[in-house]
């Protein structure tokens, strides 16, 4: 036993010598030997994080150069903004939807949020849900945006293509984007409307569109601004009043996103066992 317990102990250690030689060899960094996250509900971040962020240096600024994890605090679609008058058929979906948040909550076990079932949250409800962080991947066709909760991406052609003609709804849309000066500018339609724009369940047709727009004046910054069009359920489009504000995440290409699922299984355990008899509703009872 002690001897296969030596063997072991060489083998992890030379695996581990010959990963770090392999990295300085290929130009890069050695990894890290313990990772570091990039905050998480409310932006916390573990004292190693807070740590190895202070003492890093902030990147050299192109202003067409947004990957990275990015996080904000207290921004949303409208930032400020009313939300739009409902059409008849924008009411009466509307009224069936019965949220656990707002002024119009009900508890939790006689909500219908779909987010209860783990079904996905889908944009842009999950850019904001529970103040998670989100991280911008650029490759040379596309833009990859991972967003932390449920470790959902999200696609941003920037390959030159145009809106398809008509495809099947998709949680998070189909998205075009491209470069207006030093404006990314986002388009985005399809939007399966199964998910909610908010916790408030205001929602939104498959024809939804939206326009987003992100600036990044400078090294740690990124701003957004989003334009929702739904005129079968909305009487105006939704505009943000003023710029959403997200800061970079230091250390920049370590910061890493943490995992962050719905698990369907311990939702429905939380059902059963916290949700539901809190709310008096047995497990047989289903909300209609």
């Amino acid at each position: 036993m002690r001897i296969r317990l030596i063997d072991s102990v060489f083998v992890v250690a030379a695996g581990l010598l010959f990963s770090a030689a392999a990295f300085a060899q290929a130009g890069y960094p050695a990894p890290p030997v313990v990772p570091i996250y990039g905050p998480s509900t409310e932006g916390h971040r573990s004292p190693q994080a807070m740590k190895a962020a202070a003492a890093a240096a902030k990147p050299a600024y192109d202003p067409h150069d947004i990957s990275g994890v990015w996080w904000g605090r207290g921004n949303s679609v409208l930032m400020g903004n009313p939300v739009p008058d409902l059409t008849p058929a924008g009411k009466a979906a509307f009224d069936m939807n019965k949220p656990a948040a707002g002024p119009r909550g009900v508890p939790p076990a006689l909500a219908n949020d779909p987010i209860g079932n783990c079904d996905p949250s889908g944009y842009p409800r999950n850019l904001y849900y529970n103040g998670r962080s989100f991280e911008m991947i650029q490759l040379p066709n596309k833009i990859l945006q991972m967003l932390e909760w449920d470790h959902s991406s999200r696609e941003i052609w920037m390959d030159g293509r145009k809106m398809p003609d008509d495809i099947d709804p998709r949680w998070y849309g189909y998205a075009i984007g491209h470069w207006d000066g030093n404006t990314l500018v986002v388009d985005s339609a399809f939007y399966d409307d199964r998910t909610w724009l908010d916790a408030l369940g205001n929602p939104h047709t498959d024809d939804m569109t939206m326009q987003e727009k992100y600036t990044h004046p400078d090294a740690m910054t990124l701003t957004e601004t989003m334009t929702i069009n739904d005129p079968k359920f909305y009487t105006k489009p939704w505009v943000s009043a003023k710029p959403q504000t997200f800061g970079l995440q230091l250390p920049k290409g370590v910061t890493e996103l943490a995992e962050a699922y719905c698990v369907p299984s311990e939702e429905q355990e939380f059902n059963n066992n916290t949700r539901n008899p809190a709310g008096g509703i047995s497990q047989t009872h289903e909300v209609k």
